[in-house]
């Protein structure tokens, strides 16, 4: 489900998972930086061509295979670049990176390797007939700016809000959070602990008073009803951090 400006996922638990969705002008920004760094990729690409071909000596046969070569370099450049960055760096590229954006899955989860390969494919299909043609119209039609390549990966691109300015409950030094009773700690169900993980692998995406609002949410709903008190758990989130290894190590006993 998404809102005009937000993708939201209702869990199992009824609580909400809220991550802002990147515009297309901040879309562009981020394309507008990788294609200056694909750029400088072609400029090295084209002087090491103009180097091979005048300083060596092709047969005809051997001139094929270095066009083939050639061509194959461009492609890899203009594809391989976003797959690779947003395989190895968990949905970003350079240009999102520099304007806080990252590619997550319709389910708030990272996108994998297969993910990154297919969306990047359809980009092909994202310029036709020029100019990323099909591309914006896709994502003006979308209400989540989505491109051929988002609804193909079942992807999202969202704003991943830098750490700065936070509220000062943020910046404070936070009291320990005790051990966990296991007993208390091994009612948490599976589908519990994949609430509190998921919040916790997606955290650095939402806004600060977001990311605060719903780590409270979310522990006073657990601490509820696992009968831990308030006092115990005087930061949420670095209880739902307790929480979430203790239920680990404690089913790795079982």
């Amino acid at each position: 489900m998404s809102s005009a400006d937000k993708l939201i996922i209702q869990t199992p638990e009824q609580t909400s998972l809220e991550f802002p969705l990147a515009g297309i002008g901040s879309r562009f920004l981020a394309l507008a930086i990788d294609y200056l760094l694909q750029a400088a990729g072609y400029w090295v690409l084209a002087m090491i061509a103009i180097a091979a071909f005048s300083l060596a000596t092709f047969t005809q046969r051997g001139s094929l295979w270095a066009f083939a070569a050639l061509v194959f370099s461009g492609f890899a450049i203009q594809i391989g670049y976003f797959t690779l960055f947003e395989a190895i760096w968990n949905g970003q590229t350079p240009g999102k990176r520099w304007t806080h954006l990252r590619v997550i899955k319709d389910s708030g989860r990272p996108i994998s390797v297969y993910d990154a390969i297919l969306r990047n494919l359809l980009r092909i299909v994202d310029w036709l007939p020029s100019l990323y043609a099909v591309g914006l119209i896709t994502m003006l039609i979308s209400g989540e700016n989505k491109r051929i390549g988002d609804y193909a990966a079942g992807t999202v691109v969202v704003h991943e809000k830098p750490l700065e300015g936070l509220d000062s409950v943020w910046n404070h030094p936070v009291a320990r959070v005790e051990a966990l009773p296991v007993v208390q700690v091994a009612q948490l169900n599976a589908e519990e602990l994949r609430l509190v993980e998921t919040f916790l692998d997606r955290r650095q995406s939402l806004a600060p008073d977001v990311r605060w609002s719903m780590a409270r949410q979310i522990a006073a709903q657990l601490g509820h009803r696992l009968d831990i008190p308030a006092e115990t758990r005087p930061d949420s989130e670095k209880f739902l951090e307790a929480l979430a290894e203790q239920r680990r190590n404690t089913a790795r006993f079982h």
